[in-house]
């Protein structure tokens, strides 16, 4: 019985265990060997960022979200990139993304319905949206954290014209991609002074990063009991 629950425990919170790992084993290589993380990051920052940040910044835009946008920022901030190409850049990615989830709805609807069954209310809810809002729902989906998979899919399962739904989103990734590079060019300054804080306390920084994992593995665990429970 006890060797079951901990195989079900290492199987449900794999990803946060290898995370945690991770971390910590990073900071024990680079404080107990030659090797300096601040070292590596500066050497990538100062050295091949101008070469290639643009290309980083696609594939991640692609994958994920804001993160990618706070370092872009930053780059732009120290004179590493340019605002207008890295926001071009950075929408447009993103604009994919989406797209391809679009399609994904379009062309396998039953499929997407039969796999994402935990997620039928946020489906139901952006069709609701989709049918009360029109256009503009499209426009603020990639502001709406959560419903950036879901929507995109939802409304390509309906027959919205895929060339209008391309275009307004495209327009929005742009304007969400300059208004995250530019808060964050705006205040580089604050957020460098930052960094610097806590590369000056690193261990400050190990148990934030600890916390964030220990959260997530919370979040996760109180999910997982909801979903088990219904």
């Amino acid at each position: 019985m006890l060797q079951k629950r901990i195989t079900r425990f290492l199987r449900s919170y794999f990803l946060f265990i290898i995370a945690g790992v991770l971390i910590v084993g990073l900071f024990a290589y680079s404080y107990y060997s030659d090797f300096s993380f601040e070292e590596f990051i500066t050497n990538l920052w100062e050295n091949h960022l101008e070469d290639w940040g643009y290309l980083i910044l696609f594939v991640w835009s692609l994958i994920e979200g804001e993160l990618g946008l706070v370092f872009a920022g930053l780059a732009v901030h120290d004179g590493k990139m340019h605002f207008i190409p890295t926001i071009i850049i950075a929408g447009t990615a993103a604009s994919i993304a989406d797209q391809f989830y679009f399609y994904i709805g379009r062309f396998n609807r039953r499929g997407i319905q039969d796999k994402l069954s935990s997620q039928r209310r946020k489906f139901a809810l952006a069709s609701r949206l989709l049918q009360k809002y029109g256009w503009s729902i499209i426009f603020i989906q990639r502001f709406l954290y959560g419903m950036r998979t879901i929507l995109p899919m939802s409304i390509g399962a309906t027959r919205y014209s895929a060339i209008k739904f391309c275009i307004i989103n495209l327009i929005s990734s742009w304007i969400w991609a300059s208004i995250a590079v530019g808060l964050t060019w705006y205040f580089g300054t604050e957020i460098f002074g930052i960094i610097d804080w806590f590369a000056d306390n690193p261990f400050i920084l190990i148990g934030i990063a600890v916390c964030f994992i220990l959260g997530g593995w919370w979040l996760f665990h109180t999910q997982t009991q909801k979903k088990e429970r219904k």
